[in-house]
C-alpha cells in the first residue's frame, strides 16, 4: 500500500487535507454545475428556438439532470465501496467531461437533454464518494468539521452557480460555460490521481475489489427513483397536485420498489445491508435529510415567487434577496462541523433544524412591507431568510456523520448516496406537496371573488378592491406555507434525538 493509500491509518495530517480539498474542489465542480442552469435557461430556450409559448419543454433540461443524478447514486455508492474511491471520482469526471461536450455541442433540445442526463449521472457519484472519504480520513473531533466543509462546498455551488453561469455565459456564450468544464474535470482527475487513495475501505476487512456489487438492486433502486422524479416533476401545479403522466408512474415507482425489497431480501449481496448498520440513527438521519430538502427547495421555489408577487421584486431582485439563504448555508455547514467537535450529532442538527424552523415562523409572519422594515438595524427580509439558511446548513455535518459513524466502512459510500437521495426526494416531494396545498388554499380564499368587469359603474375602486383581495390571499397562502415548512423543521429537530448513539461506532471516539 503506498502513502497516500494508507492515508486513513497513519498518514501526515497535512496530506489528509490535501486529500480533503481536492475531493471539496471536485464536489464544487459537480454542484456549480447544477445551479448554473438557472441563469441560462433563456439564452438556452433563444438558440434552440423554443417558443415563449412552450417554455415548458426547457424544464426536461433540469429534469434530466435530476433524473440521472438521483437514479445513478446508489450504485455508483457501493461502486466506489467495492472498488475504491480513486477509481470512481475519475470514471465520474470523465464521464462528467464527456457529457459536458455533448450540452455544449447540442444542436437539438434532445441532445442537450442527454448531455444533462449525462452530466448528472456522473455528477450522482462525487458528493456520497466525498462524505465517504471525509469520514474515512479524518476521526474522532476532527471529523465533524472535515464532513462541515465538504458540505460548505455543495452548498457553495448553490451560491456561486448562478453567478458563474451568468459570467462565463457573458463572456464566451452558453455553449463556453460547458466547453470549460472538460479542461476543469480533467485537471481534477489528474490531482486526484496521485492524491485520493486507492483502495476502498481497509477497514471492512476484504481487498478493494473483493465484494461484489449489487447491480441488480442498484438498478432496481434506480428505475424506481427516476419514475419517482418524474412522477412528481410538475410544471404547472395549477392544474393538479401531479402531472398527467403522474399518477401511472408513481404506480411503476411502487411496483419496482416492492421488486426491490423482495430481491434484496433473496440476495446474498446488498446494497445496502441493513443487518450491519444502527437502524435508529441511520433512520433519523435519513428523516432529517428528508425534511432540510423539503425546507430548502420550498425556499428556493416559493422564496423567488413571494419577492416577485408579494414584495414587487424583479427576477434579478428575488435571486439577491435569496442569496442570503444560500450564503448562510455554507457558513452553517462549517459551524455545524466544528459545533459538533464538542457537542455531538444530536445536539448540532436538533439545534440547526429548531432555528431553521424559527426561521420560517418569522418568514410566514413577514407583514405586506417586509421588505422596507427592519429588526433594530437589520433589515427584515434578508435576516429571517439568513436564520433559515443558516439553521439548514448546521444539519449537514451532524447529519453526514451519523450516517457514517451508523455504517460499517465497507458500506459508508453508499449509505452517503442514500442520505444525499433522501435529501432529494424531500425535495421533490416537500414542493409538489406544498405547491399544491397552497394552491388549493388560494383558491379557497378568492373563491368568493368576481372580477369586475371593464366599464361598469365604479369598476376603478372595484379593481383596487379585487387586486387587494388577491394581494392578502396570496401573502395567506405564502405565510402557510412557511408555517408548513417550520412544522417539518420542527419535526426534523424531533428526529435529531434519533441520532443518539451513532458515534459510538468511531474507534477514535
Amino acid at each position: 500500500m503506498t502513502d497516500v493509500d494508507a492515508v486513513d491509518t497513519g498518514t501526515a495530517p497535512a496530506r489528509r487535507y490535501v486529500v480533503l480539498g481536492v475531493t471539496a474542489v471536485v464536489t464544487l465542480l459537480g454542484s456549480l454545475d447544477a445551479y448554473v442552469i438557472v441563469t441560462l435557461l433563456n439564452p438556452i430556450t433563444d438558440e434552440l428556438g423554443i417558443p415563449l409559448n412552450h417554455l415548458e419543454r426547457a424544464t426536461a433540461i433540469v429534469t434530466a439532470y435530476l433524473l440521472g443524478y438521483v437514479a445513478a447514486m446508489p450504485l455508483l455508492g457501493q461502486t466506489a465501496d467495492r472498488f475504491g474511491p480513486r477509481r470512481v471520482l475519475q470514471w465520474c469526471l470523465v464521464v462528467f467531461a464527456l457529457g459536458s461536450a455533448l450540452t455544449a455541442s447540442a444542436q437539438s433540445l434532445p441532445l442537450l437533454v442527454a448531455g444533462r442526463l449525462v452530466q448528472g449521472a456522473a455528477a450522482g457519484g462525487l458528493l456520497p464518494v466525498t462524505l465517504a472519504l471525509a469520514g474515512r480520513l479524518f476521526r474522532g473531533r476532527a471529523k465533524p468539521v472535515a464532513l462541515g466543509s465538504v458540505g460548505a462546498a455543495q452548498e457553495l455551488g448553490s451560491v456561486l452557480g448562478p453567478l458563474y453561469g451568468a459570467g462565463v455565459a457573458a463572456l464566451i456564450g452558453w455553449r463556453g460555460v460547458f466547453w470549460v468544464n472538460i479542461p476543469l474535470v480533467l485537471v481534477a482527475a489528474v490531482v486526484a490521481r496521485f492524491t485520493v487513495p486507492a483502495e476502498a475501505s481497509p477497514e471492512s476487512g476484504e481487498p478493494a475489489g473483493g465484494r461484489r456489487t449489487d447491480l441488480v438492486g442498484g438498478l432496481l433502486l434506480a428505475v424506481a427513483l427516476a419514475l419517482l422524479v418524474a412522477a412528481l416533476d410538475n410544471q404547472d401545479p395549477q392544474r393538479s397536485v401531479l402531472p398527467s403522466w403522474g399518477p401511472p408512474m408513481l404506480l411503476g415507482c411502487a411496483v419496482v420498489l416492492a421488486l426491490f425489497v423482495l430481491w434484496e431480501r433473496r440476495s446474498q449481496v446488498r446494497l445496502i445491508d441493513t443487518r450491519r448498520i444502527r437502524r435508529r440513527p441511520f433512520a433519523a438521519a435519513m428523516a432529517i435529510s428528508f425534511c432540510a430538502g423539503v425546507a430548502l427547495l420550498v425556499t428556493l421555489v416559493d422564496g423567488e415567487l413571494v419577492a416577485q408577487s408579494l414584495l414587487g421584486e424583479s427576477s434579478v431582485g428575488g435571486a439577491l434577496l435569496l442569496m442570503w439563504f444560500l450564503t448562510a448555508l455554507p457558513v452553517g455547514a462549517v459551524l455545524g462541523g466544528l459545533a459538533g467537535r464538542r457537542l455531538g450529532h444530536p445536539v448540532v442538527a436538533g439545534v440547526g433544524m429548531a432555528v431553521a424552523a424559527g426561521g420560517y415562523v418569522l418568514i410566514a409572519a413577514w407583514p405586506p412591507a417586509a421588505l422596507t422594515a427592519h429588526v433594530g438595524p437589520l433589515p427584515l427580509v434578508q435576516t429571517d431568510l439568513a436564520i433559515a439558511g443558516l439553521g439548514l446548513g448546521l444539519v449537514i455535518a451532524p447529519t453526514a456523520g451519523a450516517v457514517l459513524d451508523s455504517t460499517d466502512p465497507g458500506q459508508h459510500t453508499t449509505a452517503s448516496a442514500a442520505a444525499v437521495i433522501a435529501r432529494t426526494v424531500g425535495m421533490l416531494v416537500g414542493v409538489a406537496a406544498l405547491s399544491a396545498w397552497g394552491l388549493h388554499r388560494f383558491q379557497t380564499l378568492t373563491a368568493h371573488l368576481d372580477m369586475p368587469i371593464p366599464g361598469t359603474a365604479g369598476f376603478g375602486p372595484a379593481w383596487s378592491a379585487y387586486q387587494h383581495a388577491l394581494h392578502l390571499a396570496l401573502h395567506t397562502e405564502y405565510s402557510d406555507i412557511f408555517r408548513a415548512t417550520a412544522v417539518v423543521c420542527a419535526l426534523g429537530a424531533v428526529c435529531a434525538l434519533g441520532l443518539a448513539g451513532s458515534a459510538s461506532r468511531d474507534p477514535a471516539r
